[in-house]
């Protein structure tokens, strides 16, 4: 199995570093635009089957030149790129998988190649991330094991582990993509009904095995796709876990305008954009920097089993790798793509198209492939 990762970020750095340690992978290429970047990266694995290659993945040429000699494509790259890579893939006969991306309908755009992906015998997955990703993979788990799926519920967060005022939270993923989750509104289903909501709303307190009482409140993005394939739910909805009162805080900012992207402000004649001077005066408040974070994830799948009110529950504590000084963060978020991606190049998944998580990777294998590495998701089933 010979796999491109797009993108020598952390996330293709984590990719590669998981990719290499299989005996199936016979050889792994890190394409990015900074070279420097991906040969320190090769460097620090130490691995035989890792090589860098320069690629701008703007040019639909070069990537399907550099796509044509592998056999799966992991991107790794910003969400803005997934169609484009999606399409080049499909022209080059390549696998593909994404991290995600909901804001701009980065997704629904992948997802609309379905037949061009199926005509040239590929397999597409976008969203494989933890949320979107994790969550899709184990909604649809649970789902299956119903005969009739009524409510999907799915809690998030990726938490420092010790919480430092202001804020009480570290950034694990770029603060801009934050500012959307916050900001857009949340999409939900309610006694049967599709809706919005406001984000940040409709906070409740929760709390995990050695951690709480967190709150837990709406944000946009997080149920993906899974309207789309279970269009019979009364109740979806999905909610970030912080630390209690980082909501309403959050909440005093944008209400104070520090996150807009269409909004000005004029000082010494000079129109500034608060958002990117808040930007730069976050960045080192919320910078982890050698601190440890841990991700938090619960999914809830409630329906019906024989007749009887059933439900399916996952949870996941995910902790800092110390020994490779990786976020629990990119550790959960590398470990899911690439174990996806190795189950298409190993043919446990041979469905060609392009499909959402929930749909085509199997929960039970997916489980104990995290469990191989170091992540253990707990199953508990509730009847009524």
């Amino acid at each position: 199995m010979r796999v491109l990762v797009l993108g020598a970020g952390l996330m293709g750095k984590e990719v590669a570093r998981d990719l290499v340690k299989s005996e199936r992978v016979s050889k792994v290429t890190l394409a990015d635009m900074d070279m420097e970047k991906a040969k320190k990266i090769c460097k620090g694995l130490q691995s035989s089957k890792l090589e860098v290659a320069f690629v701008n993945a703007t040019k639909e040429e070069q990537l399907i030149h550099i796509m044509g000699r592998h056999d799966i494509v992991v991107n790794a790259l910003l969400y803005s790129f997934n169609e484009s890579v999606a399409k080049a893939a499909i022209s080059a006969g390549v696998h593909c998988v994404d991290l995600g991306g909901h804001i701009g309908q980065a997704t629904d755009r992948v997802l609309k190649l379905n037949d061009q992906a199926k005509a040239a015998g590929v397999t597409v997955i976008p969203d494989l991330g933890v949320a979107p990703g994790a969550i899709n993979i184990l909604s649809g788990y649970g789902a299956n094991k119903l005969d009739e799926v009524k409510m999907i519920k799915l809690y998030v967060g990726g938490i420092p582990l010790r919480p430092l005022p202001p804020l009480e939270y570290n950034h694990v993923f770029s603060m801009e993509g934050v500012f959307d989750h916050y900001t857009d509104p949340s999409f939900i289903i309610r006694d049967g009904k599709k809706q919005e909501v406001a984000s940040l709303s409709e906070i409740e307190t929760v709390y995990f095995d050695k951690f709480g009482p967190l709150e837990a409140f709406h944000t946009a993005g997080g149920t993906s796709t899974l309207a789309y394939s279970y269009p019979d739910l009364d109740n979806l909805e999905y909610k970030t876990i912080r630390y209690p009162g980082h909501a309403e805080k959050f909440q005093l900012l944008i209400d104070l305008n520090l996150t807009r992207n269409d909004y000005f402000v004029e000082i010494n004649g000079q129109k500034i954009k608060p958002r990117e001077v808040f930007l730069k005066v976050l960045a080192p408040i919320v910078d982890l920097k050698d601190g440890k974070d841990v991700v938090l994830l619960r999914v809830l799948t409630m329906g019906y089993k024989e007749g009887q009110t059933t439900g399916h529950c996952y949870e996941m504590i995910t902790y800092k790798d110390k020994e490779n000084e990786v976020t629990a963060m990119a550790r959960a978020t590398a470990n899911t793509i690439s174990i996806v991606a190795q189950m298409i190049g190993n043919e446990i998944i041979t469905k060609r198209g392009v499909y959402p998580p929930e749909q085509i990777v199997p929960g039970d294998i997916y489980m104990k492939e995290m469990e191989k590495r170091g992540v253990m998701i707990k199953e508990s089933i509730h009847n009524k």
